[in-house]
């Protein structure tokens, strides 16, 4: 189908857009940007006037749950949810049940989700069978079967032999190594260390648990370079070793999840489980030097860190209850409110979730689905048109997840997706968006 986008606020960060516009769509591709061609015809014109038309939104890390927890999440419920965020690639973790470390569980996967046709999936597969941190799987056949690259998810390598043995494989066939940095001994507790976790009984997770894991990683990188994504930092030194890794030359990229952008461990509250997340929360400063990360560069993508968990594991006493909360559809709305609240053009926080984002995927893709995250003429039409004066109240019975777990329950968000646009083709319109009566 051939549609014509008319009359929308055409915003790209990768090229520099920023435009009154046109989009045209054919074959799955776009064809004109700014301007339809000359002999285009429309089958189907969409009046975008007060809209934003944006790339489609990369997450780099949304739990879908299935395989194996269905009760928490189905691949239809999670896909679903979203596009209706504007999302349409996406990262998964390798940690479902059974773990993603065959490759005819990641082809079964990626076959399911393809027949869904929504967002673009693309897995990550486990860097040890089982997760259990010890024996490599077959990288080359997890490639093969779709795998953008390689990862333990929340799972530690049994030593740093093997996460050396890891760097080697990796450079020598050039993989891709997503490692989120915490100290498997530090790491056990379920809250932030500090005078809050002190005062309320809860086991503390130092600082030092993702600051002694970078800094092994980078000691082994130094001699065994490839690329290595790190997933969720948390911690305001954390940042600046990343920066000083990044101003050696290693061959390094990070992100940020949106929860950790937002809040802090004083969100906790009354032993809140909503905010009960990995990593936990931590104290203001770390929130600052993560902001300032992002601004900068230190800090490549902000992640919705999706993971939806269902009642029986969420409604239990603070530390007894299931890690995760949903995300995905919020990335854009939450991001939008956080380029309000540094007060920073929007394209500067887009940046962070379309392009910046795509080019972590990139490094293990290479050129291919090279225009993923942008607008471009000739790319993949994955684009969403995005209403940024609808005000609306985070509900859990708004989230189309399965999972209604968020700590932005009751926030007022800024701006509702209406369309989201997989491959040329419209895979979420929205009917509807509760506004906030004034």
């Amino acid at each position: 189908m051939t549609i014509l986008i008319q009359g929308g606020r055409v915003i790209d960060p990768a090229s520099g857009l920023d435009t009154i516009g046109d989009v045209a769509i054919a074959s799955g591709r776009i064809v004109g940007v700014g301007t339809a061609p000359t002999g285009f015809v429309a089958q189907r014109t969409i009046d975008a006037e007060g809209l934003w038309v944006l790339p489609g939104i990369v997450d780099l890390c949304a739990r879908l749950r299935e395989p194996g927890y269905e009760h928490a999440g189905m691949l239809e419920s999670e896909m679903h949810a979203a596009v209706a965020g504007g999302v349409t690639s996406l990262v998964c973790p390798p940690d479902t049940d059974p773990v993603l470390d065959e490759a005819g569980l990641v082809e079964m996967l990626k076959l399911r989700a393809n027949n869904l046709r929504q967002a673009r999936l693309f897995p990550l597969g486990a860097l040890t069978k089982g997760l259990a941190g010890e024996v490599l799987t077959e990288m080359s056949h997890l490639t093969h079967a779709g795998c953008i690259g390689f990862g333990q998810a929340e799972w530690p390598l049994k030593n740093n032999q093997i996460l050396q043995r890891v760097l080697q494989y990796a450079g020598t066939f050039n993989y891709s190594i997503w490692l989120r940095p915490q100290d498997a001994a530090l790491g056990g507790g379920v809250a932030a260390s500090g005078a809050l976790a002190q005062r309320m009984g809860l086991s503390g997770v130092p600082v030092a648990a993702e600051t002694i894991a970078l800094h092994t990683i980078f000691e082994l990188l130094r001699s065994n370079p490839c690329h290595v994504h790190l997933c969720r930092l948390s911690s305001a030194q954390g940042v600046e070793l990343v920066r000083q890794a990044k101003a050696e030359g290693l061959p390094v990229t990070a992100d940020v999840s949106i929860n950790s952008l937002f809040l802090t461990d004083i969100d906790v509250g009354y032993f809140d489980s909503r905010a009960r997340l990995q990593p936990p929360l931590r104290q203001q400063r770390d929130r600052d030097a993560l902001v300032q990360g992002l601004l900068d560069g230190t800090i490549d993508a902000l992640v919705s860190d999706h993971a939806p968990v269902d009642n029986d594991e969420k409604e239990l006493p603070f530390a007894e209850a299931e890690p995760g909360a949903s995300g995905v559809e919020l990335l854009l709305p939450l991001a939008h409110k956080w380029a309000q609240e540094q007060g920073i053009p929007f394209s500067r926080a887009l940046t962070r979730i379309t392009s910046g984002a795509a080019g972590i995927l990139h490094n293990a893709l290479g050129t291919l689905n090279a225009s993923i995250g942008q607008l471009v003429q000739g790319g993949v039409a994955d684009l969403c048109l995005y209403d940024p004066s609808s005000e609306w109240k985070l509900e859990p019975g708004g989230l189309h997840s399965q999972g209604k777990f968020t700590p932005f329950t009751g926030a007022a968000l800024p701006g509702k997706v209406r369309t989201t646009f997989v491959a040329g083709e419209i895979a979420f319109e929205h009917a509807e968006v509760m506004e906030i009566s004034h």
